[in-house]
């Protein structure tokens, strides 16, 4: 038997134009043998080049994009065009549209800057603009620290020992000379500088507050240790002035950068990358709370979504596209939500992308409103887990505050002493009826116990309330009209400045409320509250807290228990002095107080 012939094709040697079908569309499975060997430029070196790249795999190109014919005469095409979600169409996924899209990827063009900036070399523009007013901010710090500590030297030197300089009191010169470094020294090693602390929450003050404590500390033990001949009461004067009046200035320079930011100055531009409904939610929250600094640029979400309920944002694309996202918005943070899609394995890949360009990764936790003072990240067999505390509602802690707080009602009554007088007097004279106003209010635990206030309205106040329940003007379980009628003439001007509140501090002494808290509700509030609500219940009302210094009767139903709730988890004595600054500047500008 013969077997058939079988004729091989001829191998072709490899020519420089390749064989008809083939194209930068198909791509041959022939081998072109080696690339020459191309030099690198010192030049081209980027920062942070020796940290290899990650491997992300490719997105697979949609149907019918192979097949697409190959126009040998390209189109011209617009640069830097907007996104088809911003114009208002949204047919199809933003990253789908542009693999089929012709057009000229949107990074790649040059978007003019509003202001001319010097870049840092290495950094992103948008870190480089963030990196410059911070910077700014750090050395402010710096400087008042400095004139704390100058300032409470001078001062606590001049009233121990005048302005004549003897034998005696020359060392005490000197000391109050060294004050201003020792308060910096110290403040540097408690990280008080560091930019993770600054410019929103509780942690800058606890860090000063520690650092003053450990040069208390310090100062009591060196004197003992060398058995130096130190005054205690010049101690015990110019250390607690030094880091109050750094507190205070560091509370000054916050509101001054939070005004700032109000107007649209010293912002973070942040990319959010989640699903429609969180990115919805944390957008509108972050634009009610400017203060906080994060300015939403656009957003990112999971593939198949068109991002059509998303209103007023840039949706660049899906989650693989969120470094191009950040290049084309020029932001400088990105904000993770929760998501399935964003699992571990993708958020490593995302923070070695953004890695290059130092742009700053935050995960947003699933917990609300739980401060990271109760959250502690332990590993366990090589898992982070995150570990929650409870909330501090009994133990040292609470006997501290409530010590603070009946010394300082006590405090504040000897000082208000005259001021009292003064509106009850007044609330006597222009309207028949008591003085004080006492209603049953509900405490801790639900306790009841009498408030007192200065009355403010007219005496059949409570049996005109039926006829105005129609004018109710707030949401929730609370009544509330801006031009009450029942209010008195005194009464008006006494709620504008919260003055009505000052016989509270009765009630702060005999231990039913507390100068910082929620605030105390009626029975019939209390009983038309849902169960997530009663935990206000959990600690002692207060004469001020989160709501009244955020706007109070402005501030909606929901927002207005969540900033409760947020007090009740966390709870510190720094947070009882912040809310007690900011009810100062709350009290001037008299916002939704009515």
């Amino acid at each position: 038997m013969t077997e058939p012939t079988v004729r091989l094709p001829e191998v072709r040697p490899a020519a420089s134009t390749p064989p008809e079908g083939y194209g930068p569309a198909n791509h041959p499975p022939t081998n072109h043998g080696p690339r020459p060997h191309r030099p690198v430029s010192r030049k081209t070196t980027v920062r942070n080049a020796k940290i290899p790249s990650p491997v992300v795999p490719l997105s697979p190109p949609p149907a019918g994009a192979g097949t697409r014919p190959v126009d040998p005469k390209p189109r011209p095409k617009p640069d830097n065009a907007p996104p088809r979600a911003a114009q208002g169409r949204a047919e199809r996924n933003q990253a789908a549209e542009r693999h089929d899209s012709d057009r000229r990827n949107r990074s790649m063009a040059v978007r003019p800057m509003a202001r001319p900036f010097a870049r840092v070399r290495g950094r992103h523009a948008a870190m480089s603009r963030r990196q410059r007013w911070e910077g700014r901010y750090v050395r402010t710090l710096v400087l008042a620290d400095l004139v704390a500590g100058s300032t409470a030297g001078a001062v606590t030197f001049g009233l121990r020992f005048g302005d004549e300089v003897t034998e005696y009191n020359r060392g005490y010169m000197i000391i109050s000379a060294l004050l201003p470094v020792l308060l910096l020294a110290v403040l540097a090693v408690a990280r008080a500088y560091e930019r993770r602390y600054l410019f929103v929450g509780t942690d800058e003050y606890q860090r000063v507050l520690r650092g003053g404590v450990g040069l208390i500390a310090g100062a009591a033990l060196v004197s003992y240790a060398l058995d130096l001949d130190l005054a205690r009461g010049y101690v015990l004067a110019a250390l607690p002035t030094a880091i109050c009046t750094s507190v205070v200035l560091r509370f000054a320079l916050r509101k001054r950068l939070h005004l700032a930011r109000a107007r649209g100055e010293s912002l973070r531009r942040v990319i959010l990358a989640g699903h429609e409904l969180s990115v919805i939610g944390m957008a509108r929250q972050l634009r009610r709370e400017r203060y906080h600094g994060l300015e939403v640029v656009g957003a990112c979400l999971p593939a198949g979504h068109d991002g059509v309920g998303v209103t007023g944002l840039t949706v660049f694309g899906t989650f693989d596209d969120v470094a191009s996202a950040v290049e084309q918005a020029d932001a400088d943070t990105v904000v993770v939500l929760s998501c399935p899609e964003l699992d571990g394995a993708a958020v490593r890949r995302l923070a070695w992308r953004l890695e290059r360009d130092e742009v700053d990764l935050v995960v947003a936790s699933a917990l609300v409103d739980v401060a990271g003072a109760r959250t502690t990240i332990r590993p366990f067999d090589g898992l982070p887990m995150l570990h929650v505390e409870h909330p501090r509602l009994h133990g040292g802690s609470r006997l501290v505050k409530d010590l603070f707080d009946r010394v300082g009602a006590l405090m504040l009554l000897a000082g208000f002493g005259p001021l009292l007088l003064a509106v009850a007097l007044c609330v006597r004279v222009t309207s028949r009826g008591p003085v004080l106003f006492r209603q049953v209010r509900v405490g801790r635990d639900g306790r009841l116990f009498r408030i007192f206030k200065f009355r403010s309205m007219y005496v059949d106040a409570e049996a005109r309330l039926a006829e105005l329940r129609h004018l109710n003007e707030h949401d929730g379980v609370l009544f509330k009209i801006r031009d009450d009628p029942r209010v008195t003439g005194v009464g008006r001007w006494l709620r504008r400045f919260s003055v009505d509140e000052l016989p509270q501090l009765l009630n702060v002494a005999l231990g039913q409320m507390s100068l910082v808290g929620p605030r105390p509700p009626l029975p019939s509030e209390v009983a038309a509250y849902a169960d997530d609500v009663r935990r206000r219940l959990a600690v002692k009302p207060g004469m001020t807290g989160l709501w009244q210094v955020s706007g109070r009767s402005d501030l909606p139903w929901e927002e207005a228990v969540r900033l409760d709730l947020r007090y009740v988890e966390n709870w510190s004595l720094s947070l009882d002095l912040v809310i007690l600054l900011r009810t100062m500047t709350a009290v001037v500008r008299s916002s939704g107080a009515y």
